[in-house]
């Protein structure tokens, strides 16, 4: 599965308006900059309680760019 597939399937499961939630791939020098677009209202439910669910979200985005040996990131915008 790729990080883009992954931060997608993730976002629309926890979400109430799973048809707002934009996936973005950017390829910069240092890596991959994923960009996550919600619903204004869902935003609280992907960033979690003082942070949770995005961290938990970057540390899979982690487990899966070690086993491909890039350098993926997460951006919530």
């Amino acid at each position: 599965m790729a990080a883009r597939d992954l931060v997608e399937f993730v976002a629309k499961n926890l979400v109430d308006d799973p048809d707002a939630v934009h996936v973005t791939v950017h390829r910069e020098p240092g890596g991959t900059v994923i960009e996550l677009q919600v619903a204004e209202g869902d935003m609280g439910k992907v960033i979690g309680r003082n942070g949770s669910v995005a961290k938990a979200l970057r540390t899979l985005l982690k487990v899966l760019s070690a086993r491909d040996g890039e350098i993926v990131t997460l951006e919530i915008v």
